[in-house]
């Protein structure tokens, strides 16, 4: 919406802009027309980046966010679903007609690229989810400010005392009704492109709201930037595996989720894209 929406108001502001000149009564509109819509497309593309600039100036992280912010919300959903045709995606989504309706859910997908969370963002655009997040995210530019807009938690993967409670805000967003909670299980972005062991503590937060864990595999989105600088495009893949109801749940300790949650992802990305055993990390 947002990328077609500055792509109209360039062309027409490009029209505009070659029928002020005269420049349709000579060959000049061959030039005219797309100079100025480039021109216009840049400025408007900028006028938005400065906007976000302005926005993330505006946050104060060190003060608790209790809500979900409508308006920071729909800004970074609509710059996610942007991000996929300026950077040349064309995404391919398998099953994402099951997805549940309604009810809040824990959210959980393998990890390959700073694009994940945009991609997934972007295809779950009304389902609120706010994705717990290593702490030195919290230091990016514009990003930390923007995440902490939509209640994301930052976790300290080396301090279990400190992830307990990440864990525990997270479930109770989750009672409260306040937004879905995504996650990496893995913990880190994978560097090979493999899935990883989990980090399985995370599935807590499913056990204890009990609420379903909607399971989800990308692929390729490693090769989006390095594609995007040489004006290639990518096709990435978004698969969702199955979804693991409360009921299914029970009588599982979180080891036990984790290896069924991690059995699921393996079967659908294929040996050759999963660490197998004896393979160094």
């Amino acid at each position: 919406m947002l990328f077609s929406g500055i792509f109209a108001l360039a062309l027409v502001a490009g029209l505009i802009v070659t029928a002020a000149t005269g420049s349709f009564l000579s060959l000049q509109w061959l030039w005219v027309l797309p100079v100025s819509f480039v021109g216009v497309a840049l400025g408007l593309w900028l006028g938005l980046f400065l906007l976000l600039v302005v926005l993330a100036w505006c946050v104060d992280p060190k003060k608790p966010q209790q809500e979900d912010s409508t308006f920071y919300r729909r800004l970074i959903t609509a710059v996610a679903i942007a991000a996929k045709p300026v950077l040349r995606v064309e995404l391919h989504t398998d099953g994402l007609e099951t997805m549940l309706k309604k009810g809040r859910f824990l959210l959980v997908c393998n990890h390959l690229s700073v694009m994940d969370p945009v991609i997934l963002i972007g295809s779950f655009a009304n389902s609120q989810l706010a994705f717990i997040t290593k702490r030195e995210n919290e230091r990016l530019f514009l990003v930390g400010k923007l995440m902490h807009k939509i209640l994301c938690q930052s976790i300290n993967r080396e301090n279990d005392r400190e992830a307990l409670k990440t864990i525990i805000n997270c479930i109770n967003i989750i009672k409260e009704d306040k937004a879905s909670i995504a996650v990496f299980p893995e913990g880190y972005t994978s560097l090979d492109g493999k899935l990883h062991p989990f980090r399985n503590g995370v599935f807590k937060i499913a056990q204890k709201a009990q609420v379903p864990i909607v399971v989800c595999t990308l692929q390729n989105t490693q090769q989006v930037f390095r594609n995007a600088a040489r004006l290639k495009k990518t096709h990435v893949h978004l698969h969702l595996v199955g979804i693991l109801y409360p009921e299914a749940q029970k009588g599982l300790t979180t080891v036990d989720i984790g290896n069924l949650v991690h059995h699921m992802m393996a079967q659908d990305l294929g040996p050759e894209n999963v660490l197998q055993s004896g393979e160094e990390s």
